[in-house]
């Protein structure tokens, strides 16, 4: 972490002021995006025009990135309660939007531990809000590029809030399609996997590429879409979520739509045709 980045999380777990950040105002951004899309507050003029002009083209987008937000829910409760996983390591985790993993997680198991992980000056400005936990627990906030895995893994955060030797879920919700190379992607996620011990667990979602119409085509123009607006972005076939997952045990039912895996009655009804994503989480043997 640079000393910069370090002075503006400490000043931000203090609550104060931090207006020496350049956000980029001027340029659209994914977690911007996504906050607007989903009905949050934090984002500038590019990032609404950007989004306004994606949903021209994809009207059913924000009914999937809901759906998304609500898998996130569930997998994180899931690992709790049916795996009993109390550490967690969540990478490329956007602007907080309630309930942020913790929340989910300490309100089944107090004493769990969350590390998130990213490396958004937006995410940075409010990573108080991913610092608050139970007395028995911890979190903490990594800023970082999931493209360092091994930054990740050295940091002090890590290091201090995790116990490498026991079980980790290693979340990365949609975040993959921003890395274009899909090999080097399979291989980030295969180094962190690899330093955590067996019992250990992986949870992705991201873009799918191989939908039949109408979801297909929405797929293709939301990709374009988020291309032209300057951010590469890629879509994934089902067989390539599953190379992900590689030397894994899937759960139940393995890889799937973000609106058909493991509902709870609390999950929202999306039709197929409004779920653009591909999700799944599996145990390291």
């Amino acid at each position: 972490m640079s000393d910069d980045a370090r002075r503006w999380l400490d000043a931000a777990a203090r609550g104060e002021r931090l207006d020496t950040i350049d956000l980029k105002t001027e340029v659209p951004h994914a977690a911007r995006i996504y906050d607007y899309l989903l009905g949050g507050k934090t984002n500038f003029p590019a990032d609404r025009a950007a989004a306004e002009e994606i949903v021209r083209q994809v009207p059913g987008l924000p009914i999937s990135m809901r759906a998304n937000r609500d898998f996130v829910r569930r997998v994180a409760k899931h690992a709790v309660t049916e795996l009993g996983l109390r550490q967690f390591l969540d990478i490329g985790t956007g602007l907080p939007t309630p309930p942020n993993m913790h929340e989910v997680v300490q309100a089944v198991a107090p004493e769990s531990r969350v590390v998130y992980v990213d490396n958004d000056p937006i995410v940075l400005t409010h990573a108080r809000a991913l610092l608050t936990s139970t007395p028995q627990g911890r979190t903490a906030y990594v800023n970082a590029d999931l493209r360092d895995p091994q930054a990740i893994l050295d940091s002090p955060q890590v290091r201090d809030t995790l116990d490498m030797s026991r079980p980790v879920l290693l979340s990365v919700i949609a975040i993959l399609q921003f890395i274009p190379d899909q090999a080097r992607a399979r291989e980030i996620v295969s180094t962190i996997l690899g330093a955590l011990p067996a019992g250990s667990a992986l949870a992705v979602s991201t873009v799918a590429g191989d939908l039949p119409a109408p979801a297909g085509d929405e797929v293709a123009k939301s990709v374009r879409s988020y291309n032209a607006q300057g951010i590469p972005t890629v879509a994934y076939t089902r067989s390539g979520v599953e190379a992900l997952f590689a030397g894994l045990d899937l759960v139940d039912p393995g890889v799937t739509l973000v609106n058909t895996w493991n509902l709870d009655e609390a999950a929202p009804e999306v039709p197929d045709r409004n779920a653009f994503m591909y999700c799944g989480l599996a145990v390291k043997p």
